[in-house]
């Protein structure tokens, strides 16, 4: 017994009259008569009782045309499933992302793969360092990470997707809270609040101080975006941090531009040579949220990761 047999069985039984199934199926009704004696002895039993008139399920007709429904409904849900996983249209992606981009693009793309890819589940890792996120990349552990550039491993592909300014987080009720510029060589006597050692924003802060003329002084590392500005907020120190953690409204933190300090950048990697389609279609998300107005890119112009 095959699905086509299957197909045809249920659509006898369905309308109790070869003629009409034949009609229903597009076929000459011979051929369906023919194909429902070689199922019924294939499976051994009457499943059909015909008449002049009218065809009658047999107990075991009915058992067939009760489950052959489930069968072929299944069928057709698989054959859906299996096109939308291949189409990567849906599925599960594992996503790590910077503590800032939290409070920035992040909550964008989540927004708009929602709408795009509405079968697709992020499994959203935050407040994760560059080399953590390189690392859950090459052990796969991750699909992909909006990460700040550069990255050590050759393994792993990116692609900037937004630029943004640097701004210094300062105890609303210090000196620096003042509505203007600050110029880094008038930190020298602060206390300096940071990331790791091994993250990005740790080496910007230190050679911004160090292009200023002085070594900064770090007294507190911390883990995550909340927690450093949590810090800030208690007189701790100053924190230089991307434009976008403004998103976060803390009480006793204030945010000041910082005069002449480069833009750091946002990238989206994922491993070389990884092509699931899924990917490539939130890579195509992660385009769009970061580029507001513009549309996802024509398929020839996608960038594949290779």
């Amino acid at each position: 017994m095959d699905i086509r047999q299957l197909n045809y069985f249920i659509a006898v039984a369905e309308e109790r009259h070869f003629g009409r199934a034949a009609k229903r199926l597009h076929m000459a009704q011979p051929p369906l008569s023919q194909q429902i004696r070689q199922l019924e002895e294939q499976l051994g039993v009457r499943l059909l009782n015909r008449t002049t008139r009218r065809v009658d399920l047999t107990t075991a007709g009915e058992l067939l045309l009760d489950r052959g429904r489930q069968i072929v409904n299944d069928m057709e849900t698989l054959k859906a499933d299996v096109y939308q996983v291949g189409k990567g249209a849906t599925g599960v992606l594992r996503v790590g992302f910077s503590g800032s981009a939290t409070y920035g693009v992040m909550p964008q793309i989540a927004r708009l793969a929602k709408q795009m890819l509405p079968g697709l589940s992020l499994a959203l890792h935050g407040e994760m360092l560059t080399p953590s996120m390189e690392a859950g990349l090459r052990d796969g552990t991750l699909d992909a990470a909006l990460l700040r550039p550069p990255v050590a491993s050759q393994d792993i592909d990116y692609r900037v997707v937004d630029q943004e300014p640097l701004v210094l987080a300062v105890p609303s009720f210090s000196a620096l809270a003042e509505d203007k510029p600050v110029a880094m060589h008038e930190l020298q006597d602060q206390d300096f609040i940071s990331y790791a050692p091994e993250s990005v924003l740790y080496r910007i802060t230190s050679d911004l101080c160090r292009q200023a003329g002085f070594q900064p002084r770090i007294t507190q590392v911390v883990g995550e975006t909340s927690t450093m500005l949590a810090f800030v907020a208690a007189g701790g120190g100053v924190a230089v941090m991307p434009s976008r953690v403004r998103a976060f409204q803390l009480d006793g933190v204030a945010y000041r531009e910082i005069d002449n300090a480069p833009p750091v950048e946002l990238a989206v990697a994922w491993l070389r040579g990884h092509r699931s389609a899924l990917l490539h279609n939130f890579l195509d998300v992660v385009v769009a949220a970061t580029a507001p107005g513009h549309d996802p890119l024509p398929k020839d112009e996608r960038f594949s990761p290779s």
